[in-house]
């Protein structure tokens, strides 16, 4: 069993953050569950672009407002505290915040914590050591 807070994962290695958005990973693949389950902040008034080419992603926003645009289809999506999308077609998106945004996200396969967006928002695929 594993159990974890925010409040302990704060200001860890699991606590990665930018000037416009916070990612607390909360479990990671080296856990060995097979899905990693992260809380993400993002800042009011910004803008993020992101491409899951090798990871299905499921968002539930819990906090705050913006707008989903699924660059692939052409498609936009109003987000509000409840509602959930679910990149199962590794759909390129961008996230534009209007108020602060807090949401619960898990990723399948798991990402190792040690990630980082290349110049396509695309996380490598990367096996996590167990």
């Amino acid at each position: 069993m594993i159990v974890r807070t925010t409040a302990e994962i704060t200001g860890t290695d699991r606590d990665v953050a930018a000037e416009s958005w916070r990612s607390k990973r909360i479990v990671l693949g080296g856990d060995g569950v097979g899905f990693s389950f992260h809380e993400t902040t993002i800042e009011p008034g910004t803008v993020h672009e992101f491409h899951y080419q090798h990871h299905v992603e499921a968002v539930w926003l819990v906090e705050g407002e913006g707008t989903l645009y699924d660059l692939d289809n052409d498609t936009t999506y109003p987000l509000g505290p409840g509602t959930m999308y679910l990149l199962n077609g590794h759909e390129r998106h961008r996230v534009e915040s209007r108020t602060r945004m807090r949401m619960l996200c898990v990723f399948n396969p798991p990402v190792t914590g040690k990630e980082v967006h290349d110049e396509n928002g695309v996380y490598p695929l990367v096996a996590a050591a167990e």
